[in-house]
């Protein structure tokens, strides 16, 4: 049985196909930018002022105290010495022999 193709239908379906996808593309990058568009407004509205340089914790390495400075020494330290794992070279895998193996080679 020989199939025919009528070309103007796969075609047809194609771009079908396509416009469908760039077509909910389009309108997801339109409702991504509506909600862009109210979460600035109500950050401008509430008076909130979103910036980590307004923030009191943050300080500037200058700023920073010894103890600071000591943490973060301390942390880089312990972090490049357990890198990488210490392996014993000892293999632990033993063989066991299983039904299946005892059907498989009958040898053993």
């Amino acid at each position: 049985m020989l199939l025919t193709v009528n070309w103007s239908e796969a075609w047809l379906m194609t771009g079908m196909g396509v416009g469908v996808v760039f077509s909910i593309l389009i309108i997801l990058v339109l409702v991504l930018q509506v909600f862009s568009y109210v979460a600035q407004k109500s950050t401008k509205d509430s008076g909130v002022k979103a910036g980590i340089a307004e923030l009191p914790a943050a300080k500037s390495i200058a700023e920073a105290s010894e103890l600071d400075k000591a943490a973060v020494a301390t942390a880089l330290y312990l972090y490049e010495k357990s890198k990488g794992d210490q392996e014993s070279g000892v293999l632990t895998i033993k063989k066991t022999p299983s039904a299946w193996h005892a059907v498989l080679n009958e040898r053993l």
